[in-house]
């Protein structure tokens, strides 16, 4: 017979993952490149969100100070049509930001439902599922997404759908991992006992196990998404000319290198900022969150 075991031992599982909401907040304080990625990650949100509400010039506005080197009056410069480079960066951060996050959204759930289906069902529905994704697999990450949005149009929507695409795969296999793990503990056999539903144990056993995995890997999807929106907006594959994009500005500031090196420094320089921001803050949580650190 089963020994029944409370609901709350399911937030205890592995390890020391249950640790409460003020102990995790805790332990990412402790960790100074949590915190360093976290800042830099919510300097460029807030300039996202908030760009529409700033004193700049109008990203698109034509004037006659044209390849103007930074000053007080064009901190970054100008481009070849005049514009000011400083608006145009900023508002480029909310079309990345945009990107960004609507694509590992989408895949972060469309990969963690199939994670979630294959991992707990197992038998023919986990190999059916891993052979589809194996297919993805077979590809290389930036190369299917050329080809999605080839296939699709240059347009950041598409953009959107081809990075969810790719990531669907990967999110799927962080998921089903730990989902073979957990179905076998001890606490999910007492709820079977017990009479819950397939649904109802997912829900409240499983998925809340799954959550700082989870997080570390969607800091880090994201920094690959603003990395492949920018390439692909520099391969006039995503936003066109003339939006306020930081692909686009490289793309138009190359032939300028040797005299106008600002074209294309400012905009490169916002790219690394939101990658390594990123890649900071998911390096960060993965080591606040690992038990084994504690």
């Amino acid at each position: 017979m089963a020994t029944w075991i409370p609901e709350s031992a399911s937030r205890s599982a592995l390890g020391a993952t249950g640790l409460g909401r003020s102990r995790t907040l805790a332990a990412i304080v402790r960790e100074p490149v949590a915190l360093v990625g976290l800042v830099l990650v919510a300097l460029y949100a807030g300039i996202a969100l908030g760009v529409g509400f700033l004193p700049l010039r109008d990203p698109l506005q034509i004037s006659a100070d044209r390849l103007a080197a930074p000053s007080a009056a064009f901190p970054f410069g100008t481009d070849p049509l005049g514009r000011d480079l400083f608006s145009r960066v900023l508002f480029g951060a909310r079309l990345s930001m945009e990107v960004a996050v609507l694509s590992v959204a989408g895949a972060t759930i469309a990969g963690g439902v199939l994670g979630l289906v294959s991992g707990y069902l197992g038998g023919i529905v986990d190999l059916a599922i891993g052979r589809v994704m194996d297919v993805f697999f077979a590809f290389p990450a930036i190369l299917l997404a050329l080809g999605i949005v080839a296939a699709l149009g240059p347009d950041p929507a598409n953009v959107i759908i081809a990075i969810a695409v790719v990531y669907t795969p990967i999110f799927m296999r962080v998921v089903r991992g730990p989902v073979l793990a957990l179905k076998a503990r001890e606490f999910v056999d007492a709820a079977r006992a017990i009479g819950a539903t397939r649904m109802r144990i997912v829900v409240r056993h499983i998925v809340p196990n799954l959550l700082s995995t989870l997080i570390v890997q969607v800091s880090l999807a994201l920094s690959w998404a603003v990395l492949t929106e920018g390439a692909l907006s520099f391969l006039g594959l995503s936003a066109q000319p003339p939006a306020a994009s930081w692909g686009v500005m490289l793309n138009e500031g190359r032939q300028y290198l040797e005299f106008a090196t600002h074209l294309a420094i400012f905009p490169g320089l916002a790219i690394m900022g939101a990658v390594l921001g990123f890649n900071l803050l998911g390096d960060g949580l993965r080591d606040a969150l690992d038990p084994q650190r504690r």
